[in-house]
Formats: C-alpha cells, sequence, structure tokens
C-alpha cells in the first residue's frame, strides 16, 4: 500500500497539538523528533542510554511527520493542516515559523523503521518498557512493560509518558481500582497493574488504540485484568450494568484516574474525574505543557479537587489532584 507523509517543523510546544490535529485528520500513524545535539541534557538518572544518531533539527524545533494513505487527498490535508496550526495562538500554543510538505512513501518504509531506535527503557525505579522485538534481562526487582506501541501514541520515550508512570509508581496503592483515559498503546493501564492495582478499565475514542491497547495487554497475560473499551469517560458514566461487558470489569466509583492527554481535553472532563473517583481518591492529569499549567491547575480547584503534587519533566507538567474524602 502507498501512503503520503506530510511533514511539519515547528516549535517543540506545539507538537503535541500538531500530532492530535493530524489523528484527527485521519493519519494511519504520526511521529515526532526532536531537535538532539551533544549539549542537550538527557535524563540518565534510571540508567538510560540513548543510541539515537544526531538530526539536524534545529534546537527548540520538532519535526512532525503523519502518514495518510492513498485515498487521502495530499494538498487538502497540508492545507487544513496548515490552517490549524496557524490558528494554534488561540489556544496558547505558538509554532512559530513552521513549514508543511509531503511526498508520497511506500508503507514498509515507514512502519517499521522507527523500532530501530526503541530499545528497553528504565522510566521509573521498578519500571522498564521493553519492546516486543528486544532481548532484555531484567534485575529481579524489575517491573516489565512488553510492548508494540504499533500506530497508537505511548512508547514511553516522550516525556509525558515518561513522567505520567514516574509519578503514577508514587501514587498508585495496592487493590487500586482505575481508569485510563485516552490509553493510547494501553502503557498506562499495564504499568498500573505492574504497580499493584485490582483492574483497570482502558478508554479511548480511536479505534487503533483500542486495537493496539488490546493487543499489548494480552502480550503482559493481563487480559482478565484490564478491560479496554471505545469510549470517553461520559460514556461510561453513562453506560449501564447491561451494556454486554464482563460482569468483574471495573466500574465508577474508583480509586484513581489516569489521563495523559493535552490540556484542552483534560480540561473538558475535570467534572467527569471527580464523579467516578470515590472520596479520598486521586486523580493524575498528564500531558500539560508549561504554558497550560495555570489553566489545568484552575480548572481541579474550580472543581473541588485538592493539589497533592506536581511533577515535571523538561516543559511537562503532571498533576496529582485528590478528591477530598468528604466529598460526595
Amino acid at each position: 500500500m502507498r501512503w503520503f507523509e506530510v511533514t511539519v517543523l515547528a516549535a517543540e510546544q506545539a507538537q503535541e497539538m500538531i500530532a492530535h490535529y493530524m489523528h484527527e485528520m485521519g493519519a494511519g500513524g504520526v511521529s515526532i523528533e526532536e531537535s538532539w545535539s551533544p549539549d542537550k541534557p538527557r535524563d540518565t538518572s534510571l540508567g538510560q542510554w540513548y543510541d539515537k544518531p544526531l538530526n539536524d533539527i534545529p534546537a527548540g524545533l520538532a519535526e512532525i511527520k503523519g502518514y495518510f494513505n492513498e485515498e487521502s487527498n495530499a494538498e487538502s490535508v497540508v492545507e487544513e493542516l496548515s490552517a490549524a496550526i496557524r490558528g494554534l495562538p488561540e489556544f496558547g500554543y505558538d509554532a512559530g515559523d513552521f513549514t508543511i510538505g509531503s511526498r508520497e512513501v511506500r508503507e514498509e518504509d515507514w512502519a517499521h523503521a522507527w523500532k530501530k531506535y526503541f530499545k528497553p527503557l528504565p522510566v521509573s525505579e521498578r519500571l522498564t518498557i521493553k519492546p516486543t522485538w528486544e532481548e532484555y534481562e531484567p534485575r529481579p526487582d524489575e517491573l516489565i512493560i512488553e510492548l508494540d506501541p504499533g500506530m497508537a501514541f505511548g512508547t514511553g520515550t516522550h516525556p509525558t509518558t515518561a513522567l505520567c508512570l514516574r509519578t503514577l509508581e508514587g501514587a498508585i496503592r495496592d487493590g487500586d481500582e482505575v481508569i485510563d483515559v485516552g490509553t493510547g498503546s494501553g502503557i498506562l493501564a499495564i504499568g498500573a497493574m505492574k504497580l499493584g492495582a485490582k483492574g483497570v478499565l482502558a478508554l479511548d475514542l480511536d479505534p487503533v488504540a483500542v486495537s493496539s491497547a488490546t493487543e499489548n495487554v494480552k502480550l503482559n497475560g493481563l487480559q482478565d485484568d484490564i478491560e479496554v473499551r471505545l469510549s470517553d469517560l461520559l460514556g461510561v458514566l453513562r453506560s449501564d450494568s447491561g451494556d454486554g461487558v464482563r460482569a468483574n470489569r471495573v466500574r465508577p466509583p474508583v480509586d484513581l484516574v489516569v489521563a495523559n492527554i493535552l490540556a484542552e481535553i483534560i480540561l473538558l472532563f475535570i467534572p467527569d474525574v471527580m464523579d467516578v473517583l470515590k472520596p479520598g481518591g486521586i486523580y493524575i492529569a498528564s500531558g500539560i505543557y508549561k504554558n497550560k499549567e495555570d489553566d489545568v491547575e484552575a480548572g481541579l480547584l474550580a472543581a473541588g479537587f485538592e493539589i497533592v503534587d506536581r511533577v515535571r519533566q523538561d516543559d511537562w507538567i503532571a498533576f496529582v489532584a485528590g478528591k477530598p474524602k468528604g466529598g460526595a
């Protein structure tokens, strides 16, 4: 099958929004490569190693590539995406003087090429992400997440995912029931189970993500503990017990909700998170760029949450918010 590749070079702070737009426009896969040089600091606190070769992306910029099938109109996609990027300042993001272009590619040229850069990656004191195609000998106390993300977001290499996993490790308690909103590859749901959760309900509105997460759950032998559903949080709140899913599924209220998605989307369903949490429950909201920190904090406080902690990596923030124990 033939595809065409749309490449955007833009400011790093806009990369997640641009990737989101690409997915919304029907991209079958999206990749992000940030600038890298010998001077750029890398987190090696957990023994991470980086074999990715140097690139010539200017400092502060990122290269975002989306892959669209041959039935799409390349010219229309480029035009629509350009207009969306030009409108980003309205949402508090600045793509800078971005460039955009397209070219035709063969599926085999891109579908697996990125795998050579994805190596076993320690993301916390206990959790290590291992691609299914890599050999790795874990330590006795190491928790391994087997992963083949396919075309879904979430490998652990992006700051938001790694940040969320580390935050989850510090917040989760043995026996917690968890909802993962916007599960992507299923990495956070699997991480939650590895860290001691009793069960996880993993939600996503993207059928590609649901398929990918389902396969990754099976790779880790957790299909009896993690339910992956094509839904959002509001859909879960409205569903009844006769919807046909297994009887032992995780159902609200739960002990912990985790969401690693765009700040704009996080702000839309904060009240729904309050509704699905038990009193004293925890909400981890990640995927928040620094320019949206104040907005998310205000939204959480307005809904009645208490800010328990906030964790940072590079320019990204994860909030740990608690529902008051006296809450309904």
